[in-house]
């Protein structure tokens, strides 16, 4: 039977965060890597002058607004999240050991968890998330699930920002900012929602990126072809690039996540979130009924030692 726990905490509508008594992982200390790791599937974003936020926001509340106009220097960016092979690569030279193995579990969400992992724990108000013990990088759904579910062309998840900025500084990078990731992702394009310009994803036929279909959280039709992530270079990239900068899987920035907001609820809901950084692009797991968050404004403020199924990375580099 599937308990909820009121310890865990519902910080947005798709990233719950793991209570502050979690245990933490020890610094990492590792040598860099001595090949070109990650870098060769990096694009040049030329700097200048980029936009960030927007004037039409999608969800108002997270801070999307108002657009602004940054400086920014030029930079690199990989074109696809760090994917399983990847990151596989990196434990294995390393023997880094990430947060979720640290803690011994990791949030998956309801409908990947197979019978053959038993009793579980809900997160409270979004019981659709379930505490898995055993559930890693590696055992995506839980103990013993890495033949099922494991591919290397996949996004690696069950990251927190913590292991996304180490594995970034092993490959001598970092994670990009918000202002980085937007103009990224606008590929030279002004205050557009999509990375592909205007289009409005749908149930049916207009499947630009991989997103939720049908009555979320009971039924995903997999009209894009999947209903958990897809492979990292799936659909077809932006004008820079770049693949899946919305969809997929929630990307960590090296950003804290704030909100410019004299409203009180505002005020409060940010003291609950003190130390949560921001996460951009949404996920497999997003609608528009409920989590209208693929979109290039959107944002999602999450502690940094919370680990999902649908949590990723790419990583950055200055030029």
């Amino acid at each position: 039977m599937t308990k909820a726990d009121p310890d865990m905490q519902a910080a947005g509508c798709c990233s719950p965060s793991a209570p502050s008594t979690a245990t933490k992982a020890a610094p990492p200390d590792f040598k860099p890597a001595t090949s070109d790791e990650g870098r060769a599937n990096a694009v040049l974003i030329p700097g200048g002058t980029g936009l960030l936020g927007t004037a039409h926001p999608g969800v108002p509340d997270d801070g999307e607004a108002p657009l602004r106009r940054v400086k920014l220097k030029p930079f690199r960016i990989c074109a696809t999240t760090v994917t399983n092979a990847e990151f596989s690569r990196f434990v294995e030279a390393t023997q880094y050991i990430t947060e979720a193995e640290h803690f011994g579990w990791s949030f998956v969400f309801h409908s990947q968890v197979g019978p053959e992992i038993g009793a579980t724990r809900a997160v409270a108000g979004v019981e659709w998330w379930r505490q898995v013990e055993g559930a890693t990088w590696r055992d995506i759904n839980g103990p013993g699930t890495a033949d099922q579910v494991w591919n290397g062309d996949h996004p690696v998840v069950h990251v927190s920002w913590n292991d996304a900025r180490a594995y970034a500084r092993w490959v001598g990078g970092r994670l990009p900012t918000e202002a980085e990731w937007e103009h990224a992702a606008r590929g030279g394009q002004q205050d557009v929602r999509f990375p592909w310009g205007t289009n409005e994803p749908d149930d049916l036929k207009v499947l630009p990126c991989n997103i939720w279909q049908g009555r979320f959280p009971d039924l995903n039709t997999g009209a894009d072809g999947y209903i958990t992530t897809a492979p990292a270079r799936s659909f077809a990239p932006n004008d820079c690039g770049l693949y899946n900068m919305v969809g997929n899987v929630w990307q960590w920035t090296a950003d804290p996540f704030r909100i410019a907001s004299l409203k009180r609820q505002t005020r409060d809901r940010l003291r609950a979130m003190k130390g949560f950084r921001t996460s951009k692009g949404g996920s497999f797991l997003c609608h528009r009924s409920y989590c209208y968050r693929y979109r290039i404004a959107a944002r999602s403020g999450t502690s940094p030692d919370s680990t999902t199924t649908h949590q990723g990375f790419r990583v950055a580099w200055p030029e």
